[in-house]
């Protein structure tokens, strides 16, 4: 049980506040860098912070070398009471000035007098609130409110809300609309999600990518801010990279995203990006388990397997991002497997997991439970939590051709934290691939079932060659408890 904390002080809450927007910041520093590389169309080429004369999207504005420009506000909250609704946007602020929407769509007319295209965003860890009745038309994938928000007549329910909405912001039924098209709801942006997509953009590019880094650029900006930089240039930021010492932490990476439990923000960022999410079972990002019919595993197994194939020619180094189980980690990590030169990495809890890393091999204890239902050989990775008996129960239940279980478990056992760090991991799949490779020689094939972190099932995957052909499990978490979700040759 975590121990209680105090509330918050004011003072505490600010430097919060202001460590967001600096990380958004950073972010768009990044963004910058990457895209620099990329050579992409048309790329950020500065950052601004606090910007005259733009309205109330002055918090940070990224450049572009041709409009649109991005203006985004930057709303920390301490704590998740007030959901982004019609409640909080259109509430008078603490001082009974403007509310936060007419604010925007003042900033939106000055921006837009000379008929320059833009694109806003309102930036925020805050939750979009469920019942409120434009917010729920929001498309996680985009942030926008349309086309939802523009459906049914004025006298719908709906249409009262967007009168509403237009009468608060004192514009009209069509300029909210238009105001919509352009503006992004970026909600639920945790600082820690934020961080972690910060985290991988850096990762991408070749920087060092842990927690410290990030830290590192975050109170770099800081600095600028304080001695009153309120335009970060490229070059700037490329010097500022240098004198950090972040270069040099690694090959520049590929980005494959794969979401199936809840959109992965950085998929706009992705070389490679894989939406399954409306495609799963379930209402929550914990319920989604298994595909929804008529969607199937094999269907998303040949997605997986063509992200090789969808990425630049030569590519050598892939970064894998995105919200998944363990049946698509595992698989992640064999469609870009050891044989065919390529490195892959993760993050996990703030650490980057690569598969060039290794150290000693973490202590293991290997038991052997015995089925005798064939001559197939069940494999239970058991870090995370003890599955043995779950396991032991769907093998005997579904009466698979299976002639033994072969658990794996650290030596001080199963739990949080088993696994340090990247180097461990990697030891750790070295160590069960070459000790399956000999447990397996007399077998035709490995039934596969995981508890364990991501990145060690994404390094697992990457590693598992010459050995059987192997049907990898995911846990449903209900009836049998288990579901056969890719079969991969081995």
């Amino acid at each position: 049980m975590m121990p209680s904390l105090p509330p918050s002080s004011a003072t505490g809450v600010r430097i919060a506040g202001d460590r967001y927007q600096w990380l958004a910041v950073w972010h768009g520093c990044v963004t910058a860098l990457r895209e620099a590389d990329a050579g992409v169309a048309n790329p950020v080429v500065a950052v601004g912070v606090e910007v005259d004369g733009v309205g109330n999207l002055d918090d940070v504005v990224l450049y572009r070398a041709d409009p649109p420009h991005t203006f985004m506000q930057v709303k920390y909250a301490a704590d998740a009471s007030t959901p982004v609704g019609e409640e909080y946007l259109l509430a008078p602020s603490a001082s009974g000035g403007p509310s936060i929407l007419k604010k925007i769509a003042a900033s939106w007319k000055l921006l837009t007098t000379s008929e320059t295209p833009v694109d806003l965003v309102l930036l925020s860890n805050r939750f979009p609130d469920p019942t409120d009745l434009l917010l729920a038309g929001r498309d996680s994938r985009t942030g926008s409110l349309l086309p939802k928000a523009a459906r049914h007549g004025p006298a719908s329910k709906l249409g009262q809300a967007r009168t509403r909405w237009a009468a608060n912001a004192e514009i009209d039924e069509s300029q909210l609309l238009a105001l919509l098209g352009v503006l992004r709801f970026d909600l639920g942006r945790e600082p820690f999600r934020l961080q972690e997509h910060v985290a991988l953009l850096m990762l991408a590019i070749g920087l060092h990518a842990d927690s410290a880094a990030v830290d590192q650029g975050v109170d770099w900006v800081a600095r600028q801010v304080r001695d009153g930089q309120r335009r970060l240039s490229l070059e700037s930021i490329k010097h500022a990279v240098a004198g950090l010492a972040l270069t040099s932490a690694g090959p520049a990476r590929a980005v494959v995203s794969i979401a199936t439990l809840v959109p992965d923000p950085a998929a706009k960022d992705a070389d490679y990006a894989i939406d399954w999410v409306e495609r799963f079972e379930g209402e929550g990002p914990y319920a989604k388990r298994r595909p929804k019919p008529p969607a199937t595993w094999e269907q998303l197994q040949q997605d997986i397997e063509g992200a090789p194939r969808s990425l630049p020619t030569g590519t050598s180094a892939v970064a894998i991002t995105g919200s998944l189980r363990l049946a698509p980690a595992f698989l992640a990590g064999a469609a870009f497997r050891m044989v065919t030169g390529v490195d892959v990495a993760v993050l996990q809890r703030g650490q980057v997991w690569s598969s060039t890393l290794t150290g000693p091999a973490l202590d293991a204890v290997w038991t052997s439970h015995e089925i005798g239902q064939g001559d197939e050989l069940a494999v239970a990775v058991a870090v995370a939590t003890d599955l043995t008996e779950d396991v032991l129960d769907y093998v005997r239940q579904r009466q698979l051709s299976v002639g033994r279980l072969l658990v794996m478990q650290p030596e001080r056992g199963a739990g949080d934290g088993s696994v340090s760090d990247g180097a461990a991991a990697g030891a750790l799949a070295v160590a069960i691939r070459d000790r399956l490779r000999r447990e397996s020689r007399h077998t035709p094939r490995i039934h596969l079932f995981q508890a364990c972190p991501m990145g060690l099932s994404v390094l697992l995957g990457h590693r598992w060659n010459r050995l059987r052909p192997t049907v990898v499990y995911e846990d449903i978490h209900v009836g049998d408890g288990y579901e056969p979700a890719f079969c991969i040759d081995a």
